[in-house]
């Protein structure tokens, strides 16, 4: 056990005291943000709001650029989906769960590759190919990009994409050296997987309250 630990914080030799604590911070916000959409709660967006906003400053600090461009996406998407999940289809009733449209499939592809473009033109930019993790970077931002997107939208598919995304960034930041941000991704990808389930079984039901 002790080797674990000596072998775990060995990973933050020389990282500023401040970056650390405001690692965990953001991985409890992340990780209490996941649940409550799991849980289709809108805490889910204050909480992922905080987590967001520290992570961007924490990947500004390191010069990741495309996991501080997903993080920054997120803090405005989930500004949106605030507004999203609390509009009302009648009187009493929220916006329902639902699967994606074939013209919602068309214009998530859109994104998916717009966004790889963009953020190879960042990495080309700041000349940061200098490591195989920046294209497997370029290749996880897409792919959270259109699962936020869906999100923000009750798309059931979101999942999906939370659940790939997740299962490659867990040995991504332990190579990094982030080894929070790994096992918080570890997390994400069990908590995605019963959160594909839940909403599954709440597909087509329009809630009467967000916060349970």
């Amino acid at each position: 056990m002790n080797l674990i630990i000596d072998w775990l914080f060995s990973q933050y030799k020389g990282i500023p005291f401040h970056i650390v604590v405001l690692e965990l911070i953001s991985v409890v916000f992340a990780l209490l943000s996941v649940w409550y959409s799991k849980r289709e709660n809108i805490l889910v967006y204050p909480t992922g709001i905080v987590a967001t906003g520290i992570a961007t400053y924490i990947l500004l600090f390191w010069g990741l650029l495309g996991d501080m461009l997903i993080n920054a996406y997120y803090f405005v998407m989930s500004v949106f989906g605030w507004y999203v999940w609390t509009r009302k289809v009648d009187a009493t009733h929220f916006i329902p769960i639902t699967n994606t449209s074939r013209q919602e499939r068309g214009w998530g592809l859109l994104l998916f590759v717009a966004t790889l473009v963009f953020v190879v033109l960042v990495y080309l930019l700041f000349d940061k190919f200098n490591s195989w993790t920046a294209y497997v970077d370029t290749l996880t931002t897409a792919i959270f990009f259109v699962g936020m997107w869906l999100m923000a939208k009750k798309k059931l598919e979101n999942w999906i994409f939370w659940i790939v995304g997740d299962v490659i960034s867990v040995p991504l930041y332990l190579y990094k050296g982030l080894v929070f941000s790994s096992l918080q991704y570890f997390l994400f990808t069990i908590i995605a997987i019963y959160g594909y389930r839940a909403w599954k079984r709440s597909l087509g039901k329009s809630p009467q309250t967000l916060l349970k």
